[in-house]
């Protein structure tokens, strides 16, 4: 019965880590909602976009009485502002961002009209990066495998402040589960996704790859220490929480970023 309480508990806090990580990045897309006129215009607006299709930016009004367009420019070009104007279709304004190489970004505003009154969406510049497309055969497991060391990092903390008997096989699947996921198939998606299987030290300075190294650094030693001495408690609590604090990072913060000025992509942008 303990032990099947800490588990749901265990579940239940990774799941809530994961969320957090995933809407507090710059990937995440604006959520946001504004009145015009009588009418309340709920709005969800892209920062990430893979594959070859340009990025689509749809706003759902009630009725072609509505019209709107975008302005963009790319990102740290200096170029001047571009237009596209919005069409209404099927209960929407709809128009396209083009699309960019991989790690190039977008800077863009969004705009609503309604009976001559024209308002901007969002207060801030809205930047959306651009990348690959990344199979699912690939994309899937990479999630299911980080959110599997997540998962048992945290149950082998636990174990650890408990003085469990499974501290060494937990320990071990932590090791074993981020080793994959973030060491194996996290260069294979960063290779699909931006052109490079890996951008941290010390090759670059994209901070996903340099937090997945450091924790798997962390729990590689606990592994050590856990293996030499079956209660030792210590450094597999450390590396628990050095992973959690790496979770706590939001999700692609300070990745990689195409440079329209020289045509490089750099790494440890935001």
């Amino acid at each position: 019965m303990k032990s099947t309480l800490l588990w749901i508990f265990t579940v239940l806090f990774t799941i809530g880590i994961a969320i957090y990580q995933r809407a507090t990045g710059p990937t995440y897309p604006v959520k946001d909602s504004i009145e015009i006129g009588n009418h309340e215009i709920d709005y969800k607006l892209l920062r990430s976009h893979g594959g070859t299709s340009d990025a689509p930016v749809t706003i759902e009004v009630p009725d072609d009485s509505f019209s709107g367009y975008v302005e963009y420019v790319r990102y740290k070009s200096g170029d001047e502002p571009k237009k596209l104007p919005m069409t209404f279709e099927e209960g929407e304004l709809v128009t396209y961002l083009p699309n960019q190489p991989p790690a190039g970004k977008l800077a863009y505003d969004v705009y609503v009209k309604k009976e001559g009154q024209t308002i901007q969406l969002n207060s801030e510049k809205i930047v959306i990066r651009f990348k690959g497309a990344v199979p699912d055969f690939i994309l899937i497991p990479h999630i299911l495998f980080m959110f599997i060391a997540m998962l048992f990092s945290t149950r082998t903390g636990i174990e650890a402040l408990i003085r469990g008997k499974r501290l060494y096989a937990y320990t071990l699947t932590t090791l074993v589960t981020l080793f994959i996921g973030g060491l194996i198939l996290g260069p294979i998606v960063q290779e699909y996704a931006f052109g490079d299987f890996w951008t941290g030290w010390p090759l670059g300075q994209d901070l996903t790859d340099n937090k997945t190294l450091v924790a798997f650094i962390f729990w590689l030693i606990a592994f050590f220490k856990v293996r030499k001495n079956k209660r030792h408690r210590t450094w597999v609590v450390i590396a628990a929480v050095v992973l959690l604090a790496v979770y706590l990072i939001p999700h692609s913060m300070f990745g990689s970023e195409l440079d329209y000025t020289t045509g490089q992509v750099e790494t440890g942008k935001n």
